[in-house]
């Protein structure tokens, strides 16, 4: 086992310890932030595996197997894994997105081992069982209906669509109904077999347990599991165009997005550009879009910019919804917000009041445990290492109005921009 020692930093007058990485003997990682201060442990498994690693014949397939690793293993069956932890007032639960699968658990400390025993349990010991694939079959179709029933929803996935055309990012993590229809056991097994990779499988933990706990239960049930090894090489995104499409949908609202292929996870513009993107439309009231188009004219309920990073490229995208009558007058003042950041500099002021909203919003998410468990198990699958809240702080402010104002001009372009119109259907 190699274990990469953990150091300090200062911030503000405390010091925080930086998370302990260390590797098993098969290759797996485990990752692991002490904190005294709780009695609840978040811990999971992250597996760098996502709907971008399916085909078009496979689509769905990473979804519906998170979905069928709760429905039995060599030792438990559905109605024991939902037990397992509900019994003793945890819980337990998954996701898939683009390019991971995560299993996690939050429990009282006392019952860290019952959940790394389920959560590898289900992960590298399902069963697929037949009768239970069938149930789950209609489950996920039924969660298909309600995605595509939420304008929302739909909206973001048409979106994703049109901009990674032909790519299997563009494709809807749900599957589709033929897919969905079409998949069997082996199919499952063979999807493992695979993309199953132990340099892409992380163990992470959140917690008052100590590292020599953690270590002895990661020997237990994840350094006896075999040695995985892919060699499938994800296919890259690079043939992005902008794209119009208006679609007509059973919605009283006209639903609009539009946006583009963004900066990968390593790019030197990613921080930068999260920083001008929190600014336009971020999570706080004060962003320009809400500001001028919900503050001052009331003409949406929420308006939103996103900017997520993948390996190999990224996306940006405005959405928001608002009655057919509105949408060009909406629109213009999008426009408006947009070349205002391409054509007028930031004061210093601006620049610096940015800067400390983003750094609150990270302190604030770093507080919530399970998600920082989860966050701490993507960066090392992405990155090798955890970047601590101090290197992310000195990198916001090593930004300058100059590079954001370039970054604008890029990202902003109007004719890079695709757009997405969703409208009411008429009779």
């Amino acid at each position: 086992m190699k274990r990469i020692a953990p150091d300090t930093y200062f911030r503000g007058v405390s010091i925080m310890r930086k998370p302990t990485i260390f590797e098993l003997s098969n290759g797996i990682r485990v990752v692991h932030q002490y904190i005294p201060t709780t009695n609840i442990v978040h811990c999971g498994i992250v597996l760098g595996i996502g709907s971008r690693d399916e085909t078009a014949e496979t689509q769905g397939i990473a979804h519906f197997w998170e979905h069928m690793a709760f429905k039995g293993t060599k030792k438990r069956t559905s109605l024991d894994i939902i037990k397992s932890l509900d019994s003793v007032g945890g819980e337990l639960n998954a996701f898939t997105d683009k390019e991971k699968i995560v299993f996690y658990a939050s429990v009282r400390d006392q019952y860290f081992e019952r959940a790394v025993d389920v959560l590898t349990d289900i992960t590298f010991q399902s069963t697929f069982p037949e009768k239970e694939l069938e149930k789950e079959r209609g489950v996920i179709l039924e969660e298909m209906a309600m995605y595509f029933d939420n304008p929302d929803d739909a909206l973001q996935d048409e979106m994703e669509a049109l901009i990674f055309k032909g790519h299997s990012i563009g494709m809807n993590i749900l599957g589709n109904e033929n897919t969905v229809n079409s998949f069997k056991k082996r199919d499952f097994i063979s999807f493992f077999k695979n993309h199953a990779d132990n340099r892409k499988i992380v163990f992470t933990c959140v917690g008052n347990i100590s590292l020599d706990h953690v270590e002895r239960i990661a020997k237990i049930y994840l350094e006896n599991k075999p040695v995985w090894k892919s060699n499938i090489k994800r296919k890259k995104f690079n043939s992005y165009k902008q794209r119009e499409a208006i679609l007509q949908r059973g919605v009283k609202q006209t639903r609009c997005a539009f946006g583009r292929d963004a900066y990968p996870l390593m790019n030197e513009n990613r921080i930068p550009f999260f920083l001008l993107n929190n600014i336009l439309g971020g999570p706080g009231m004060n962003s320009r879009l809400s500001l001028s188009v919900r503050e001052k004219y009331g003409l949406v309920y929420a308006i939103d910019a996103q900017y997520l990073a993948y390996a190999d490229t990224g996306m940006f995208a405005i959405y928001f919804g608002t009655e057919p009558k509105q949408v060009r007058k909406c629109l213009n003042l999008v426009r408006k917000e947009l070349d205002r950041l391409c054509h007028s500099p930031l004061s210093s002021r601006e620049l610096a009041s940015a800067k400390e909203q983003l750094k609150g919003q990270l302190a604030m998410s770093e507080e919530h445990n399970q998600g920082l468990m989860i966050m701490m198990g993507r960066a090392v699958i992405d990155l090798n290492r955890v970047p601590p809240l101090q290197e992310v702080y000195e990198k916001i402010n090593e930004v300058d109005a100059a590079q954001l104002q370039a970054i604008a001009c890029e990202m902003f372009d109007e004719e890079k921009l695709s757009s997405l119109i969703i409208e009411p259907k008429h009779p």
